[in-house]
Parts: C-alpha cells; structure tokens; sequence
C-alpha cells in the first residue's frame, strides 16, 4: 500500500547560516528527522567562511571559494530558506523577527549568527570604515579598492591575530599589484598578546618585512575620508580602513531577554542559553561551563553536539554535553602563502604550515561542494507499460514548470470555450474572461502554482504576482480575490502558523495591488500549493492578444530563465545567488509596468508556455507574425550557462513542439523556457517602444524591445 508522506509536527528555525549551522544542515540531509520542519534564516544565499578571508584578501583564492552556498545545502537537508537578516528573537511567543514578513513561529530555534567587528562608538567609522565582519560588504569594498591604480593607504584596526592577519594580506596584495602602499596596524593597547612570545616574533619580523607600521598604545579620535586621527596629535593616512578589534555581538541579541555574557548569549553544556528551547553557538554564544576564545575550531566541533541536541530538543534522543578542547592549532596567515602554525606555545613557519592551513580550509569548503548524492527512488520491478518514460529521470518542477502542456489544455478547452451568453466573453488563449455586469466590465482569471519554495511567504508572493499578470496582462485593475490553498499532512499547530503566514502576505501583496481578498478555500495534500481566483475592473477597453499590427515593436519587462533556474534548484545545480536573484525577479509586481503599457495593441504575460509559446498565441489571436532579436532578449543570471549544460523544466518539451522551426540549443531554448510569474510582453507603435521603454526602465523594470510583430504569420529570428 502507498504510504503517504509522513505529517511535519515540529519547526525547528536555524538564525544564521555560520560553520555551526552549515555543518549541522549537512548531517541533517544525511539522516534527516522526520516530522519536523527546518527552516534557516541568513541575510544573503550564501554563508562565507572566515577562515579563507586572509587568502582571499591577499589574493590566494577567489570570492567565490568563500562562500557556502545556503541555498543548495537547505534542498539537499530538505530544509526550507529565508533570506533576510533577522532583527529580534520574542522567546516568550516563540517568534523570529525578519523585516518584511510575518513573524516565524519556532518550537526550538537555535543561534549561529557569529560576529561583526564595527565600531559604531568610533567617530567616523561608520561613514569611512568598513567592518571585516560580517565578510560580505568587507569582500566586496576590498576587492574594489585593490583593483584601483595609484598610492594606496590602508589601515587596520586591532592586534589581534584576526587584525594582524588581514594586515599582512593587503599589504601582500598591494605589492603584488605593483602599487606603493602605506599599510598600517593600530592597537589601543599591545598587539599580539594571544599568541606565545615565539610567534609574535616571527609575526612582527614577517609585518616589517612587508612594510607594515605597527601603531601600539594608540588612542584613535576619529576616522576621517584620508587619514586615521589619533588623541595624540598624529594622523595616519588611509584610504582604506577596517576594523578588526575583538568580537561585537550583534545589537538584536540584547533584546532577546536571554542570558549574556558581554552582550553574547549565554549557553550551557548543552548549548541551551537560558531558554531551553533556544540554542546558541559559535562565536554568538558564551560558553559558561568552560569559556573559551572566539575561534572557528569551537563552532565546527560543536556541531555534532548540536545536532544532536536539537534533536532531542524537538522529542528524539536524549541531551550531550560539549567538552571544549583547552588549547587547538592556531593557523596563522602570514601574507604570502606561508603561514605560522602554534599549539601549546610551541610555534613553526613557512610554506609548509601554509599548505597544511589550505588543506584544512579546503577540506571544510569541500563538505559543502560536494554533497553526498541521494539515492533515487526506484520504480517497483513490475509496473504498467509507459511509466519509466512518465515519470523521467528527474522530480517535477515546481511553479509554471508543473503545468500542463499548451497542447493538451488548448484540445481540452477548445469545444469549451464557447459563450452564448451576451455578458461573458471568454477569449480562447487569452489571459482572462471578460465580464460585463450592469455595464460594467470585469475581467476575471484563475492561476495556482506548485510551490517552488518551502518558504510559505515567498511562494505565496510569487503565486499572488503570477495570478495578477493575468490582470495586468489585459489593462484591467485588480478588484477582488479568493485564495486556493493545499498544505502539505502537519499538525494543527503548524497549520495554523502556515496558514497565518500565506494569508498575512496574500493580504499585502493584494492590497498593493488595489485588490481585496475575499474568501478561499484550503486542503491538506502532499505538498504545497497555492492558487488565486481573481476579477479585475476595466474602465477601458480590455488589452487582448488579438490586437497586434505589423510593424509593432514587441516590449518585454522581465528576464527569461525563472524554468530552467528553479529545474536547477531541485535537482541542487543552481548556485544560490542565481535563484536569490531569480526570486527577487518573480515577486516584482507587473502593475505600474501594465499602467505604462495601457496603450498596447496587444499584451499577454509570460509564464508557462515560455516566450515563444505565448508570442505565438498573440501572433494566431492577432493574424500575423512576429521577428525576435534573440540577442536583445535578457535572462536572468544563470539561466544560460544551466541551458548550456542541459538542464531543463519538465514543461520544456511539450513547448517546444509549439514552433519548430525556431532553432535549438543555447539562448534559443529558453524562448521556450515557461516562466513563473513572468514579464509583460506588449506589442506597442513603432514608435512609441523606445520612450516607453525608458520609462519602464525608470520605473525598475528591466524592459528592451526584443522584436517587432511582421504580416507574415509564424515566429521566428531577426
């Protein structure tokens, strides 16, 4: 008998994406806990580990080596994703805070956030520094200023091993570009008082070599745009200045109402802070039993423990204590690829301790390139004809990608769509029916999408957008709608909180929109789906797919490839930037784009039958052809070079069919790529295109001319 997918009882919210949590997803992925639901919240797609950042700063790896992509670790755990920087945790209603979204209701959460070295007390420093914490902004403005011409100066602030290590690195990297540089260190106190006197040697002998000014017992006033001003009187030229002094928690975890330890939460044995449903470690964390320094090596031995804890936390298993180590390798980076290494006060140098330090980091960074393959399910030994070829060597996408093909729907709704009824036109291929009510016209549609995402907020902004393309697509003004909702098997407790999270966000998103929500209707299934009845109001006569002209210039307003990113996101391809970036793309509302193209001649959205699909159903409804200037087309990051390598939506085939004379391979298949809460694709005067189109661009729209509509029917390229 067919076992259905085991209920989710539980949540369990990861904050942060650090070393602690990344390790803990991945041992997650491989023995996963059934019934509950996962979910890890981080600013961006991806977690940069700080142990390379001295490499990367002296120009031994690139930014990308850095970095542990969030996106493809939480499908291969199974784990959902929220990108947004979380500003409070309310431990009494078991609630996280993201901006922009309902609150994220946990049974047991835990805290993996690490550090940042700002210094918002500083004069100056927030308008001329940069932080070497957190990694991103710091990469970013590091590789900016290094890529400059002419004298560099930079300075660091702190002696500390993390301070010392950066120093050296910039100052490698500027001599390798050739350029003079000042390169100084300053400390309000002795630098180097963590290492044993050895290796503070070797380190001060390595800084002087690379012509560093170590500033000790200097007191700075204030940070100006050129220079470092210090209480004494002197000034120290710098163009560019970090911060790397000691360990700042972050200003949020004072408000958690949880024990801390100079602003870090304090956890126990077990890493429970004082809140035994709220978890902590890595360099956020205090441990109370056994302090230690902040150092990466506590945050990766933890991570068994953790997991096993949570574990217990959510009903299986029982509690471990964490035992830290007294002393560990300290693998310092001395600039060039050489590198000190010092235990137990004993200290050695060279390039062997630098290939010993960069096969430790690569190995870590390799756990996360290289996620063990799960085992496919097989198909039983005997089963009916056909079902190998059905059911194919990958899962169904998700979104526009699950649709049924343009063919099967057009054969089944042909001998339908058929109105005898004076005050309902239904327009075969077109967006919506239009409706005419005591003179007034409506136009009315519905869409539902398989969910693409796990996270319940971000699937129903992308539905809510997608179903309103249909609106927008016909010059009509959202009015009302109705929601169709299926979950997946949870308790009643999550229902609730999944439910309060889709309904809350539908309600933004529709409102914006000018639209009311209604009512709707909600089921259990095996996964998610969500889905909107819509009406939208006319006072104008409706947009359809039967006015295009010959000599039209075709507009569209969003980048292709939102099929063939989420195909890779599934299947663990994409990288976590792209999808990121192909989400933001998803969720941008087509309202003040339609009102910009209010006097289009013809006008559709682009969704499940991709680019060519839907120019084709204009070009049919509207008698004529159409030209497309393949190379004027956008894509979203990404999208070409996972065409290139043969990833493709299940929806693919069944569209191409629709124009086989358009050639293949490359850019060229994603004409027929189906996109999910696409962009609007409007036929519009000649010309009229290119003001139009600096006006949807001013709006935000990344809107080009990608082709003109031709007298001779068929699709095809300029």
């Amino acid at each position: 008998m067919h076992m259905p997918p085991l209920p989710l009882t539980r949540d369990l919210v990861l904050i942060g994406g650090g070393h602690t949590h990344a390790l803990l997803l991945r041992m997650w992925g491989m023995n996963p806990l059934p019934g509950a639901r996962v979910t890890v919240i981080n600013p961006g797609p991806t977690a940069p580990y700080s142990g390379m950042l001295p490499g990367f700063v002296a120009g031994h790896y690139e930014r990308w080596e850095l970095d542990i992509d969030l996106v493809k670790l939480a499908r291969f755990a199974g784990a959902r994703v929220i990108l947004g920087a979380v500003q409070g945790i309310d431990s009494k209603n078991r609630t996280v805070h993201v901006p922009g979204r309902p609150p994220v209701v946990f049974d047991v959460a835990s805290v993996n956030v690490g550090i940042t070295s700002d210094m918002p007390a500083l004069p100056g420093f927030a308008e001329h520094a940069i932080p070497a914490k957190p990694l991103g902004p710091f990469a970013a403005q590091w590789a900016a200023y290094l890529d400059g011409t002419g004298p560099a100066a930079v300075t660091v602030i702190g002696g500390g091993v993390a301070g010392v290590e950066l120093v050296m690195a910039m100052a490698h990297a500027l001599k390798a570009k050739g350029r003079t540089a000042l390169v100084s260190l300053i400390d309000n106190a002795k630098a180097l008082t963590a290492t044993g006197e050895k290796a503070a040697a070797t380190i001060r002998r390595t800084m002087a070599e690379l012509g560093v000014d170590v500033i000790e017992d200097a007191e700075i006033d204030r940070i100006a745009n050129d220079h470092v001003a210090l209480k004494d009187g002197r000034t120290v030229p710098a163009g560019f200045v970090t911060g790397a002094a000691g360990a700042r928690p972050y200003s949020w975890v004072a408000d958690t109402e949880l024990d801390l330890q100079d602003g870090f939460i304090s956890v126990n044995g077990q890493l429970q802070s004082s809140d035994p449903a709220i978890f902590a470690a890595g360099d956020c964390a205090h441990l109370s039993e056994n302090p230690r320094p902040k150092a990466g090596v506590y945050a990766v031995r933890e991570a068994p423990i953790l997991f096993n804890n949570l574990r217990a936390a959510l009903g299986a298993g029982k509690m471990r204590r964490y035992a830290p180590q007294k002393d560990y390798l300290k693998l310092i980076s001395l600039g060039g690829k050489s590198a000190l290494g010092e235990r137990l006060g004993t200290s050695f140098s060279g390039p062997l301790m630098w290939r010993w330090k960069n096969h430790i980091d690569q190995s870590f960074m390799n756990k996360f390139r290289n996620l063990p393959e799960m085992a496919q399910t097989a198909l039983p030994a005997q089963h009916a004809a056909g079902l190998a070829e059905t059911a194919g060597d990958k899962p169904m996408c998700g979104g526009c990608g699950a649709k049924v093909g343009r063919g099967a729907l057009r054969s089944a709704l042909s001998a339908l769509l058929r109105s005898e009824r004076p005050d309902v036109l239904s327009l075969p291929g077109d967006d919506a029916a239009i409706l005419t009510t005591g003179g007034t016209r409506q136009v009315m549609t519905s869409d539902h999408l398989r969910a693409v995402t796990d996270d319940p907020v971000m699937m129903t902004r992308i539905a809510a957008v997608h179903a309103l393309g249909d609106i927008w697509a016909m010059g009509a003004a959202p009015q009302a709608a109705t929601a169709t909702l299926i979950l997946p098997r949870m308790s009643a407790d999550l229902q609730h909180r999944t439910m309060a999270e889709i309904m809350a966000t539908a309600d933004v998103v529709m409102r914006k929109a000018g639209a009311e929500i209604v009512g709707g209707h909600s089921s259990m299934g095996d996964e998610m789906t969500i889905g909107f009845t819509l009406t939208g109001l006319c006072e104008r006569d409706p947009i359809t797919l039967s006015g295009a002209r010959a000599q039209d210039a075709l507009i569209l307003t969003k980048p292709l490839g939102s099929g063939v990113i989420m195909a890779a996101e599934m299947a663990g391809m994409a990288k976590g930037e792209w999808v990121a970036q192909a989400f933001d793309q998803m969720v941008h509302p087509q309202g003040e784009a339609a009102r910009l193209l209010a006097d289009a001649h013809a006008m559709t959205d682009v969704t499940g039958f991709g680019l060519a699909g839907h120019l084709l159903g204009m070009c049919e409804a509207s008698e004529c052809g159409a030209t497309l200037d393949l190379d004027a087309i956008p894509l979203m990051k990404g999208a070409l070079e996972l065409t290139r390598t043969g990833v493709r939506s299940t929806l693919f085939a069944d569209n191409r069919v629709a124009a086989p004379d358009l050639p293949e391979g490359g850019k060229a298949d994603l004409l027929f790529d189906p996109q999910t809460a696409g962009g609007l694709l409007a036929a519009v005067r000649a010309d009229h295109a290119h003001g139009i189109c600096e006006r949807l661009r001013a709006a935000g729209y990344p809107a080009v001319v990608i082709g003109q509509i031709t007298e001779t029917a068929g699709v095809r390229l300029s």
